[in-house]
C-alpha cells in the first residue's frame, strides 16, 4: 500500500474533459462519474480478478481498494491508472493474497528503449522481454513506449 507518483500530462487519454464554461453541478458530476468509469473499464481489460474493487477519484489522485491473487496483478493495476493523462498519484488500498516481492518502477525518459531499460536493471539488453511481458496487455509493442510512461521492472 502507498502514494505512487506518476506525469499528470503523460497516458492514455480516457478522461473526458470538463468545458472551462460548464458552471452546472450536475454535468460536472457526470463527468466525474464517466472518468471513473473509464478508470474501471482499462481495469477491466487488463482481464484481472480483483475482489471488491472499488475506485475513487480526487483531483488527479486515484484511490484503488481491492484484493488480488499476486503482487504483479497489483502493480499491473496500480500502472494502469497512474498512466492516464490528468493522473498525477494513485492512491493503493489494494490487498494481495500471494505476498511477493515487490517490483521497480521506472519513469521511461527520452531516447529510452526496453534493451537500454534492461541493460541498466539487469546488466544485459536481451532482457527486454522480461519487462515486456511484465507490462502486458499495457504494451502492446516493444517498440512504443514514450517519455513519462511508468514501467514495471521485476525482480530476477
Amino acid at each position: 500500500m502507498g502514494l505512487f507518483s506518476f506525469l499528470k500530462d503523460a497516458g492514455a487519454k480516457l478522461f473526458k474533459r470538463k468545458k472551462e464554461e460548464v458552471t452546472v453541478p450536475k454535468e460536472a458530476e457526470k463527468t466525474q462519474e464517466e472518468n471513473i468509469q473509464a478508470l474501471k473499464d482499462a481495469v477491466a481489460d487488463l482481464g484481472i480478478e480483483v475482489k471488491d474493487f472499488f475506485v475513487d477519484l480526487q483531483k488527479d489522485t486515484v484511490i484503488v481498494f481491492g484484493e488480488v491473487h499476486t503482487q504483479a496483478d497489483k502493480e499491473k493495476i496500480i500502472l494502469t491508472l497512474g498512466n492516464v493523462e490528468g493522473v498525477e498519484e494513485v492512491d493503493d488500498r489494494m490487498t494481495v493474497i500471494e505476498p511477493e516481492p515487490e517490483a521497480d518502477f521506472y519513469e521511461v525518459k527520452k531516447g529510452d528503449s526496453l534493451s537500454k531499460i534492461a541493460k541498466v536493471y539487469y546488466g544485459d539488453v536481451l532482457k527486454y522481454p522480461v519487462i515486456f511481458e511484465a507490462n502486458k496487455p499495457m504494451l502492446k509493442d516493444v517498440n512504443r513506449i514514450y517519455p513519462g510512461q511508468v514501467l514495471r521492472i521485476p525482480k530476477l
